[in-house]
Formats: structure tokens, C-alpha cells, sequence
């Protein structure tokens, strides 16, 4: 078995295989909430690459600019184009290394990353595709709920219109905890519909995760729908279930 050595720029084996020719790309978690929330391996990456890949430049650019860190942006989110994703395969090519973060928390999960991710692999295999952990909704609302989450099912955001009752009976039949994001406008919705199903659902609600005004909530959904009604929901909501 080769040995591996570790840097902060490539992982390969010791015997034979060399680092394949090619850029960069770092999968950067960056905060959810609190801009202290980042790691010291996250901001020298950040300030190392040649481009930083964001889904908003307004969003990334406050946390840039909290840490002086001056790297060029350029947006990439769900509505970018073929040609902007071979925008970024042309950087690959030329040997740069880049960087993809979205607006909080974790790139792939429940965002267009993985996306980006996968057109890399198919068109540019040689390119070094490299994690830089951090903060995520999902394991922070995990880790506060509460509920048995040794293991869960991650469900991502409800579907808007179409599929929403199939969604909701998975959540309700699932054999483990179930975890989805919500957003503000649609939560009490979301909350009724899964009442609807099954009433005494065990039910955690975080919102605005590691911000000023961090809540969870925590009952079943009736007890909850009865503080969020009295209320504008605002922030983003992440949902946490124990349907048995």
C-alpha cells in the first residue's frame, strides 16, 4: 500500500504516482451566520487562490472584506450558464486554483456545487478536487436538536409546488430522523402540511443558526405553528424530525 503524504495544496502517494498536471479547486465552508465561524485552513485558501467562485459577490464580499482578503470574485450559482462553467474549466486548464463557496455554509449540500463538481470530473479528471471543512445548518441544527441523529436522512428544501405531498409522507414514514431547509416564506406551510400527516410529530426548528437572533424551537408542529403564527418568519429555517 502507497504511502500518502499531505499538503496544503495536493495529496499523493509516495511510490510512482506524481501529482497530475492541472489546477486546483478548494470546496470552501464558510460561515452561516457568525463571520468568526471560519477556519484558519479556509481564510489562507481564500486568500491564495487565483479566483474565488461565489454564488453571490454581495454576500461573499462582506466576509472578504471583514478579513482584508482581496482575491477576485466571480459569481456561479443554479441559473449560470454552459458557458460560464467553461469559463471556469478554462482557469483549470491554465493551472489556477480556485475556490467555490456559497453564500453560508457547506458547497454540494443542497446548492448547485455539486454540479460544477461533477462537469469537472467529466471534462477535466486530472484537476485536484480538495475539501476545506467547516460550518454547515445541517450538522449545527444537528448537533443542538436533541433527537437521536447518530443517524438521519437529509432531505434538502421541500419541493416549492409539484411532488410536496410525496415529499412530506418520506418525512413521516422515514425509520430514522429527518433534516430539511426551509425558507421563510414557506415554513408554516410546510409545518401544516406535515401536521396534516401526523400531528404528534417530535419536531426541533432552528432558524438564523450562530446570528443575533438564533431560535430553535422545539415540540410537536402544532406547539410550534403556534409561535411562528404569531410572528413574520424571516431567516432561514432548518427542520429537524423524529417521525417515530
Amino acid at each position: 500500500m502507497a504511502t500518502f503524504y499531505f499538503d496544503t495544496k495536493r495529496t499523493y502517494p509516495k511510490k510512482d504516482v506524481l501529482p497530475q498536471k492541472g489546477g486546483i479547486i478548494y470546496i470552501v465552508s464558510t460561515p452561516i451566520g457568525n463571520l468568526k465561524d471560519i477556519t484558519l485552513r479556509a481564510l489562507e485558501v481564500l486568500k491564495e487562490v487565483d479566483l474565488i467562485l461565489c454564488e453571490d459577490t454581495r454576500v461573499t464580499s462582506k466576509l472578504l472584506n471583514y478579513y482584508q482578503i482581496n482575491t477576485q470574485l466571480v459569481s456561479y450559482h443554479q441559473h449560470s450558464k454552459i458557458r460560464k462553467i467553461d469559463y471556469i474549466l478554462n482557469f483549470l486548464r491554465q493551472d489556477k486554483n480556485l475556490a467555490l463557496v456559497s453564500d453560508a455554509g457547506a458547497p454540494g449540500i443542497s446548492d448547485p456545487g455539486n454540479r460544477l463538481i461533477k462537469e469537472i470530473l467529466n471534462k477535466l479528471p486530472q484537476t485536484t478536487i480538495t475539501a476545506v471543512p467547516g460550518p454547515s445548518a445541517l450538522t449545527a441544527a444537528a448537533s443542538i436538536s436533541g433527537l437521536p441523529t447518530d443517524r438521519f436522512l437529509f432531505m434538502g428544501f421541500p419541493p416549492a409546488k409539484k411532488r410536496r405531498r410525496k415529499f412530506f409522507e418520506s418525512v413521516v414514514n422515514s425509520e430514522y430522523p429527518v433534516i430539511f431547509y426551509e425558507s421563510p416564506h414557506r415554513i408554516v406551510k410546510t409545518l401544516k402540511e406535515l401536521e396534516e400527516l401526523s400531528p404528534k410529530l417530535e419536531t426541533v426548528v432552528c432558524r438564523e443558526l450562530t446570528k443575533k437572533f438564533e431560535t430553535v424551537l422545539r415540540g410537536t408542529i402544532g406547539e410550534i405553528l403556534k409561535i411562528l403564527t404569531k410572528q413574520t418568519p424571516r431567516g432561514e429555517f432548518v427542520v429537524v424530525i423524529t417521525p417515530f
